[in-house]
């Protein structure tokens, strides 16, 4: 479909694949474009990786706060409950607690954590069945246990998390979604957990990432047990949605071009690249979005305060000015700057958490399984946000 054609809101829009053709014309034609808004309204859409990062860069001018992320205009009870998390705060009280949650994604330990991830995919794919849902099967599983772990949250609630999570982040697909009001109480119950494990940690110890958030203290600033609820309910859905759109994407095309698949199973060693490629073409996320504190310009363009910016983090991976052959997915890519994790103070604080779980992941698989097979069609989300498959029939060899 063209760009004229084409409702960049729309989730169906987004059912069968990103719009990339239409979102090539806009780049070429209109990078920075007004949209209509179901609502009435209308917002900017960025499909230029030059605005994307410059719009990340100017946080004074395009704020987190004022509104939150998500393109819809939040209820102000909601609102202020999500300017809690860290994609919702901007400075001055953005960097403190920023700091505070990054301490425990160190590179020391990170690879620390390595030997844990690894088995805990060994004891996913053991007990896979060979017939299975890859999505829910093996990619979930892998986010949820590590997130899990790293909160301190015990095992037994490690598939409600999931499912409080899907609930916030695929409300417009009817598979997994619910109504607006469900996905609310989803988010109040997942909120209110985070603060009862905040109380329990409270003055006890432990080194859990739960613990290191409510018992220490950065630049003169502690994190209470209600902001840290706020804080649970951004770490534990970032942990989820977005890793296990990775792994699931990146095997989908692992398996549609099985010359790569081969290649990476014999050489292991390009596994970070191709993981870095799979960040470029499949952007776990389609978009976040930030508001103008007052007027400005971008890529040419005069915005007033209070205007909705779309940053399209999927048209901007395909940015033929930063990314040669933009629509081919190829695993040796060496020159990659996507923005998948984001860009600026925002940048994704679990980035290399997700790079180093995915990494394990298909090294581990290619040891467990000689082959994998779809055998049934691949189902993507019905998301304008969140980006990859909900299902994905394989069936597995076994070593």
């Amino acid at each position: 479909m063209t760009a004229k054609e084409t409702d960049f809101y729309s989730p169906d829009s987004y059912v069968e694949a990103p719009p990339h053709e239409a979102f090539d014309e806009l780049r070429s034609r209109c990078p920075v474009s007004r949209q209509p808004h179901p609502d009435g309204g209308e917002y900017w859409l960025l499909t230029r990786h030059a605005d994307v990062v410059d719009v990340s860069r100017r946080h004074r001018e395009f704020s987190s706060e004022r509104a939150f992320v998500m393109i819809d205009d939040l209820p102000e009870e909601i609102l202020e409950q999500v300017r809690g998390q860290l994609l919702g705060m901007d400075p001055p009280r953005h960097g403190p607690i920023r700091r505070l949650v990054i301490s425990r994604f160190t590179r020391a330990m990170l690879d620390e954590m390595e030997p844990r991830i690894r088995q805990i995919c060994r004891e996913i794919f053991e007990s896979a069945s060979t017939d299975c849902d890859f999505v829910d099967g093996l990619a979930g599983k892998l986010p949820t246990a590590v997130i899990g772990e790293m909160m301190g949250v015990p095992e037994d609630m490690w598939e409600q998390m999931r499912i409080w999570s899907d609930m916030q982040t695929s409300g417009d697909d009817p598979d997994l979604g619910a109504s607006p009001e469900e996905v609310q109480q989803a988010s109040i119950e997942m909120g209110t957990y985070g603060y009862q494990l905040a109380c329990e940690r409270k003055d006890q110890g432990g080194d859990d990432l739960t613990s290191l958030l409510v018992n220490v203290e950065v630049d003169g600033e502690k994190v209470s047990e209600v902001e840290f609820a706020s804080l649970f309910v951004q770490i534990t859905v970032a942990g989820n949605e977005t890793t296990r759109g990775l792994l699931a994407s990146g095997m989908q095309q692992l398996i549609e071009q099985p010359e790569l698949y081969r290649e990476l199973e014999a050489n292991p060693d390009g596994i970070p690249d191709a993981v870095e490629e799979m960040l470029r073409y499949c952007c776990p996320l389609h978009y976040f979005r930030r508001t103008a504190t007052g007027p400005a310009e971008i890529g040419g363009q005069a915005v007033e305060e209070n205007d909705r910016v779309v940053m399209m983090y999927s048209a901007a991976n395909r940015d033929p000015a930063v990314f040669e052959d933009p629509h081919r997915f190829d695993i040796h890519r060496q020159d990659n700057p996507h923005l998948a994790f984001g860009y600026g103070i925002h940048l994704c604080l679990g980035a290399n958490l997700a790079r180093l779980e995915a990494r394990v992941f298909f090294e581990e698989f290619f040891k467990a399984f000689s082959a994998v097979e779809l055998t049934g069609p691949v189902r993507r989300i019905r998301s304008n946000m969140v980006n990859g498959p909900k299902a994905m029939p394989v069936r597995l060899t076994r070593r």
